[in-house]
C-alpha cells in the first residue's frame, strides 16, 4: 500500500524519539492526524486548549531531552501555538509543531483560516517550513527535527491537507540523530582563566541552566577555589541540593548571601546563565568570565572581561586540572553564614504558620517541601507561586523545578506538570498553582487530566487577586488596580468534573490536606488553598527604586482611603505575627 506524505512524517518523527503528539485536531489536520492514527507508535493527547498541549510538550521535552510534537489546524489552532512555542523557544525545549494549512491551490487568497506561517511562527521557531509539494516534504521534515534536536528549541512544519495526503515519492532511511558535540573554549583562553582564578583573592560562582550536566565539576571547582556558589532560578535544581557553597538566589525574589557574594568578589564566574536583571548583577569592580555554549548570550546583561564559548561541563573539565586551589574560606564562611541568616529570617512565617489565618504562602509551600518525595517535580505558575517555590522547596538530587522562568507567561504549572506526568508516569507531579493563571488554562485542561486519570497535584494560592501584578504596581509606585476577582469553591469544581478537591482554609489542617493529596494515586487532585493576599517576599537585596516604588505606592493608597490596606500589607511583613 502507498504511503502519503504524512505517514512518512510520523515514520519519520517516531525515528527520532516522539513518543508524544499533544493537540486538538481540526479539518485541515484532518490527513495528518489520520496518519498518526495508523503509525498506532506516537500517543496523541488530546487536549481542550492547544495552548496547554504546547507547555505540557515543554515540559515533557525539558526534562526528557527527546523531541515532542504538538499541533493545530489552520488559522486559529496555529495562533493558540504561538505563546508555548515561545516558552519553548526560551527554555531550550524540542518542540515540533505541526501547522495546519490551507490547501495549496488557495494559498495567498485569503481563503478561510488561512495563515502566513513564516510571518507568524517565524519569531517563535528556530525553522519554519511550508511543506507546498512532496518533493520538498522529506527535506523540511528533516531540518525541522534536526533544528529541534540538535539546537534544542522549537521548529514548524506548516502542512496543508492535500500535500499530507499525496502520495509520498520518498522513502525513509534510518533517521540518526547526532551525538551532541563537545564544545569548549581554545588552551589557550583555558590557561587565560586559570591565571584569573590563581590572581583573584576571591573567587564567586553564579551559575545558570549551563549547569544542568555539570554540577559535579562546578562543585569540584567551588571547593578547589573555596567560591560560594549562587544561582538563577533555572540554575536552582542542579546547585542547590548537597552543596556546601550553595548561598541562595540573587534578584526581587532572591535569598541568602548571593547577591552579596557575586557583586563583592574579585572575580566573578557565571556559569550557563543568561540571568536577565542586570541590576542585581555587578557592573564595575568585579571582573567577569562568562562561559556560554551560545555566543549571543555572552555579554548582554553585564559587561565580560573574558568571554568564551562552550559548554560548561566540558569548559570545566579542562580547567580543573590547571587550577590551584586555595585555602583561605573567609570570604566563603561569611556567605554561607548571611545565607544561613537569611534563611531564619524566610522561616519566621513557616513556623508561626500553624497559628495564623488565612494561610500563610510560606508555611502552606515549606509543609509540602517536607512531605514531597525526594524525587518530587514542581511547576511554578509564573507570579506569587514562583517566589514561594523558589524560597521554600528546598532542592534534592532527583527533585526537579521548571517554570515559564524565562518567557514569564501565566498558567504554565498545571500543563508543564501533566506533560512531566505523562513522560514519567507514577511520579510525583506538583502544580503550583496561582488563581489567576489556574483559571485562564488549568482548569478547562482539568478535563483532560480526569479523562487520563493522571495523577497531578494541583495547589492553589487562592488570594483573589493577581497578586504578583499587584506586587509589580507597587513597585513602581502605583496603587494596585484591576488585579482583584472572586474566585469559586475550586475544590467543588474539581469534584465536579472528575477530579478530587480538598479545600483548605484553617492553617492546623495543612499538614494532614497535603499527606492527604500526596497519597492520592487515582488520577488529578486539586487542594483549593485559601492563602493571605497581603503576604509579600523581602528580598535580601532591594535596589532604591524599589523601595522608593513601594513608599511611593503605599502613601498613594493611604490618601486615596486605603489605609486598612496598608496597615495589613505592614502587620502581615514586619514579622507583627
Amino acid at each position: 500500500m502507498a504511503q502519503n506524505v504524512a505517514d512518512l512524517m510520523w515514520k519519520m518523527l517516531e525515528k527520532a524519539g516522539v513518543k508524544r503528539c499533544y493537540g486538538i485536531i481540526g479539518d485541515a489536520l484532518n490527513p495528518v492526524v489520520d496518519a498518526l492514527r495508523r503509525n498506532g507508535n506516537i500517543d496523541f493527547v488530546h487536549v481542550r486548549h492547544e495552548e496547554y498541549g504546547v507547555f505540557a510538550a515543554v515540559a515533557d521535552a525539558y526534562f526528557t531531552g527527546n523531541p515532542v510534537a504538538v499541533c493545530g489546524t489552520a488559522g486559529p489552532g496555529v495562533t493558540h501555538l504561538f505563546n508555548g512555542l515561545m516558552d519553548a523557544l526560551k527554555e531550550g525545549a524540542p518542540v515540533i509543531a505541526i501547522a495546519g494549512d490551507v490547501e495549496t491551490s488557495v494559498i495567498d487568497t485569503a481563503g478561510l483560516e488561512e495563515l502566513n506561517p513564516y510571518q507568524f511562527v517565524e519569531t517563535a521557531s528556530l525553522y519554519v517550513g511550508r511543506v507546498v509539494n512532496p518533493k520538498q516534504a522529506r527535506a523540511v521534515i528533516n531540518t525541522a527535527i534536526m533544528t529541534a534536536v540538535i539546537e534544542r528549541g522549537p521548529t514548524v512544519i506548516s502542512m496543508p491537507g492535500d500535500v499530507a495526503a499525496a502520495d509520498a515519492d520518498f522513502r525513509i532511511e534510518d533517521l540518526t540523530i547526532p551525538v551532541t558535540p563537545i564544545l569548549r573554549p581554545a588552551d589557550a583562553d583555558i590557561d587565560k582563566l586559570a591565571q584569573m582564578i590563581e590572581a583573584a583573592k576571591t573567587v564567586a560562582i553564579f551559575g545558570g541552566d549551563g549547569c544542568r550536566d555539570a554540577r559535579n565539576e562546578v562543585l569540584a571547582l567551588a571547593e578547589k577555589v573555596k567560591a560560594p556558589v549562587g544561582y538563577s532560578y533555572r540554575g536552582k535544581q542542579w546547585l542547590e541540593s548537597e552543596n556546601p557553597h550553595a548561598v541562595g538566589m540573587t534578584g526581587l525574589i532572591g535569598y541568602g548571601g548571593a547577591y552579596s557574594a557575586i557583586n563583592k568578589a574579585e572575580l566573578l564566574l557565571m556559569l550557563g546563565t543568561d540571568f536577565p536583571f542586570s541590576e542585581f548583577l555587578p557592573s564595575h569592580g568585579v571582573k567577569k568570565v562568562q562561559i556560554d555554549r551560545r555566543a549571543k548570550h555572552i555579554g548582554r546583561r553585564t559587561p565580560i572581561d573574558l568571554p568564551l564559548v562552550g559548554d560548561v561541563k566540558a569548559t570545566l573539565t579542562a580547567l580543573l586540572p590547571k587550577v590551584r586551589a586555595k585555602s583561605e574560606t573567609r570570604f566563603l564562611d561569611d556567605h554561607i553564614a548571611e545565607t544561613r541568616d537569611f534563611y531564619d529570617l524566610l522561616n519566621h512565617y513557616v513556623d508561626k504558620g500553624p497559628g495564623i489565618k488565612p494561610i500563610r504562602p510560606e508555611f502552606l509551600a515549606a509543609t509540602l517541601c517536607h512531605l514531597a518525595s525526594q524525587d518530587a517535580m514542581f511547576f511554578a505558575d509564573t507570579g506569587t507561586p514562583c517566589i514561594w517555590m523558589a524560597r521554600h522547596i528546598r532542592g534534592g538530587t532527583n527533585r526537579r523545578f521548571h517554570g515559564s522562568l524565562t518567557w514569564a507567561s501565566m498558567a504554565n504549572a498545571a500543563p508543564n506538570a501533566f506533560g512531566a506526568q505523562l513522560a514519567y508516569p507514577g511520579r510525583q507531579t506538583i502544580a503550583l498553582c496561582g488563581d489567576g493563571g489556574f483559571t485562564m488554562l488549568g482548569l478547562g485542561d482539568l478535563l483532560t487530566q480526569v479523562q487520563r486519570k493522571s495523577k497531578v497535584l494541583h495547589i492553589i494560592f487562592n488570594n483573589e487577586s493577581l497578586n504578583f501584578v499587584g506586587i509589580e504596581q507597587q513597585e513602581a509606585g502605583m496603587v494596585p488596580f484591576g488585579v482583584d476577582f472572586k474566585n469559586p469553591n475550586f475544590a467543588k469544581v474539581a469534584e465536579a468534573m472528575g477530579a478530587k478537591g480538598i479545600r483548605l482554609e484553617e492553617p492546623g489542617d495543612v499538614k494532614d490536606a497535603l499527606a492527604e493529596a500526596l497519597a492520592y494515586n487515582d488520577g488529578p487532585i486539586v487542594v483549593d488553598a485559601v492563602v493571605d493576599r497581603f503576604a509579600l517576599s523581602l528580598p535580601s537585596h532591594v535596589p532604591f527604586h524599589t523601595a522608593k516604588g513601594f513608599t511611593l505606592s503605599m502613601a498613594k493608597q493611604v490618601l486615596s482611603g486605603r489605609m486598612d490596606t496598608v496597615i495589613k500589607t505592614i502587620e502581615r511583613n514586619v514579622r507583627l505575627v
